[in-house]
């Protein structure tokens, strides 16, 4: 059985989506992108500061879920621009300690909302 997974610390679904569902012990995640919660807005400021706010809504959702950063065993990361992945892997380090979860970072064309980040993920509960 499954259940949705949503908190009002993490933006809303902007689309016919759920911030993420949870499946037994593994949550699914939703992207998320660099939105302020409160507001719905895109959080201001350069790739750090986006990438900072989506790992912020991230940990929103998975605390939301009963988990924590630490349970996540995979990332995707997607960046408009990969000569920012150094910047972006920096805010990860704050974020994320060893063992660190498997990733994925994908180049694209464009994200929603026209931000330069977005991140998915796969948690799994004890």
């Amino acid at each position: 059985m499954s259940q949705i997974v949503q908190t009002d610390k993490a933006p809303a679904a902007i689309g016919p989506y759920s911030q993420a569902v949870r499946s037994g012990n593994t949550v699914y995640f939703s992207g998320q992108i660099p939105l302020v919660p409160a507001t719905g807005e895109v959080v201001a400021g350069d790739i750090t500061a986006q990438a900072r706010q989506v790992f912020d809504n991230l940990k929103a959702v998975a605390e939301a879920a009963g988990g924590s950063l630490d349970r996540i065993v995979r990332l995707g990361l997607y960046l408009t621009d990969l000569s920012q992945f150094a910047a972006v892997n920096a805010v990860m380090q704050e974020y994320f300690t060893a063992p660190f979860p498997a990733r994925s970072t994908i180049g694209v064309s464009a994200l929603p909302k026209g931000v330069a980040f977005e991140a998915d993920a796969v948690m799994v509960l004890e």
